[in-house]
């Protein structure tokens, strides 16, 4: 139940009920003020009556009067009671002989068509109009009692009919105020979503997102306290990586150098055997163990060298170099290797429009090392290599193409992955790109520059 009254619903449900007390209370308000704190007994001009009543009231006393002092007599009374009304009398000859607060003008002389035309146009009208004969005989005349029907409304009443306007923009500043506090709401639950996704953007040093304060322990709460959890474990678990690699990192470092020893003893004892006079099957088997010693060297310094651009530790100097001299120095070193192989090279070096490219040539031999060997390691069969260089609008480029059964064939020569990976990561880190196309029919590297506004 706690929980429930610290939640965004227990909250929204709160503001509804307000808006509804609210809604409620102006009307308990309006109908207190305009119809209990008016006392209509104590207004004079109402006098408590209602319309019948004061009829029957004045038909009542009318038969009282038979002289002009009665009806002055009668009028007073009346008009300590009803101060605005209207009185008057016309004796028995049609003659207005007293009158009191007329409201409109009146004839002195009334005949019988203007006593019935009167007659007419105030029955059952405003204002309000009672005729009653005075005393006991006709000949006695009429006395006339007139009197706003508005002043006969209850106070209540006549203030409701004044005020009522005050109760639409009451119920409609009540809405609005409802309205109010929702957006206020909701902006503050938008708020704090925007907070939210805003922290998951943003990255701290070590890539990961930062933690958020807690402020409030609604959903919204909830959600920011999982969120600094994931955080917290996605910390705990990078710490866990970082240690793991650098144990094996270590491990790969170690393991390649205690390996490098004894394959240095037996490369040498390799080397002595085979200027022994030995029969030709032995020479043949102590050949296919010095490649094999070969190949695990060159796959342990493969080893060593991701470990170390993992680490970014292979250090890396960029230089403008020549790139058709130094491909043309380059291949020269590897000719000779590929004619012992019997391989087919085909070498077609044209110079680009800009031939300084910003390298590393260690770094840049090394890639040409690990394409070229695997040259001889996977298409050995196809005995055909192509060195070549295309330029376009956009690239200059150097390309490699052979004729083996593909990369994706398996051989008996391991390593091809990372040493490709090695590649990758030169090639990239030296702002460069490069792409592999491997069929069964062969393969075709290709290691491009972008072409710079400048070129």
């Amino acid at each position: 139940m706690k929980r429930f009254l610290k939640s965004l619903l227990a909250k929204y449900i709160l503001i509804i009920l307000i808006a509804i007390f609210l809604i409620q209370a102006a009307y308990f308000i309006i109908i207190f003020v305009f119809f209990n704190l008016v006392d209509d007994s104590d207004s004079p001009e109402e006098g408590g009556n209602t319309f019948t009543e004061i009829e029957e009231k004045w038909h009542q006393e009318a038969t009282a009067v038979v002289s002009e002092d009665d009806v002055n007599q009668l009028f007073e009374e009346w008009r300590e009671v009803y101060p605005n009304a209207s009185m008057f009398w016309v004796n028995g000859n049609g003659i207005l002989t007293v009158q009191s607060n007329l409201q409109e003008n009146l004839p002195v002389e009334w005949d019988a068509a203007y006593t019935a035309d009167f007659l007419k146009r105030n029955y059952n009208n405003d204002p309000f109009t009672v005729v009653a004969f005075a005393g006991e005989n006709e000949e006695d005349g009429f006395i006339v009692f007139q009197l706003e029907r508005e002043v006969m409304k209850p106070q209540g009443q006549r203030l409701f009919d004044q005020y009522s306007w005050a109760i639409v923009m009451l119920t409609i500043g009540v809405v609005f105020l409802f309205i109010f506090i929702s957006l206020w709401f909701f902006r503050g639950i938008r708020k704090r979503l925007v907070h939210l996704q805003e922290a998951m953007e943003i990255r701290d040093t070590d890539g990961l997102p930062i933690l958020i304060e807690e402020k409030k322990q609604d959903e919204i709460g909830d959600l920011e306290k999982s969120f600094n959890q994931m955080v917290q474990e996605l910390r705990a678990s990078r710490e866990r990586e970082q240690e793991e690699e650098q144990l094996r990192k270590e491990l790969i470092a170690n393991l390649s150098h205690d390996l490098r020893t004894p394959l240095t003893k037996i490369n040498a004892q390799a080397y002595t055997l085979q200027k022994m006079n030995l029969p030709k099957e032995a020479k043949r088997s102590l050949k296919l163990t010095s490649t094999s010693i070969e190949d695990v060297d060159k796959l342990i310094e493969n080893l060593m060298s991701y470990t170390l651009l993992m680490a970014s530790k292979y250090k890396k100097e960029l230089k403008e170099i020549d790139m058709m001299r130094f491909l043309r120095q380059y291949l020269a070193t590897w000719y000779p290797v590929f004619e012992k192989e019997g391989f087919e090279v085909d070498i077609d070096i044209e110079p680009f429009e800009q031939n300084l490219w910003r390298v590393d040539s260690l770094w840049f031999s090394r890639i040409l090392d690990n394409l070229l060997q695997n040259v001889l390691r996977h298409a050995a069969d196809g005995k055909y290599i192509a060195v070549r260089t295309e330029s376009t609008e956009h690239h200059d480029a150097i390309v490699i193409i052979d004729k083996g059964k593909g990369m994706q064939t398996s051989t008996n020569q391991n390593g091809a992955g990372i040493g490709l990976s090695i590649v990758d990561m030169m090639v990239k880190g030296m702002d460069l790109d490069w792409e592999m196309d491997s069929m069964e029919e062969g393969t075709t590297i290709k290691i491009s520059r972008v072409k710079r506004a400048d070129d």
